[in-house]
């Protein structure tokens, strides 16, 4: 009598969600490339706070009034932070993106500086914001 047929083989796994670590060494554009995932991700938890502030405002000033101490307690204000800098980071890699779109910035010594710079530009522009609107303005 034959030996039965083996059952299904399992199935190959992502080369980049391997149980070992897979194939796949971090990097910095691919940091990079995931966080301007997340950032859009957060960019649309703020579309979603800009919609709940218009809809208190057109409830009237007690729902006003709740939105403005949600927004100006500390955890608002670390949201709208958090907001922030996912804004200016979205924006400055979407600069990047345009420029590979005009064939530019593929290299990879290029592609790793480019990463770099953008998570600077969105560190220093975010606590540049805040710093202007914590202590009333640029200066006179």
């Amino acid at each position: 009598m034959a030996d039965a047929a083996p059952g299904p083989r399992p199935r190959p796994i992502s080369p980049n969600i391997q149980l070992d670590g897979g194939v796949w060494r971090w990097h910095v554009t691919m940091v990079a490339s995931i966080l301007h995932r997340v950032t859009g991700m957060g960019l649309y938890v703020g579309a979603l706070i800009l919609m709940a502030w218009a809809l208190s405002l057109a409830a009237g000033p007690g729902a006003y009034g709740t939105f403005q101490s949600l927004a100006g307690s500390i955890l608002g204000k670390l949201v709208f932070i958090g907001v922030t800098l996912c804004a200016f980071y979205h924006m400055a890699n979407g600069v990047r993106h345009l420029v590979w779109d005009a064939g530019y910035g593929f290299k990879p010594k290029t592609a790793d500086a480019t990463a770099w710079l953008v998570f600077g530009f969105a560190l220093i522009a975010t606590i540049l914001f805040w710093t202007l609107i914590l202590t009333g303005g640029a200066p006179q």
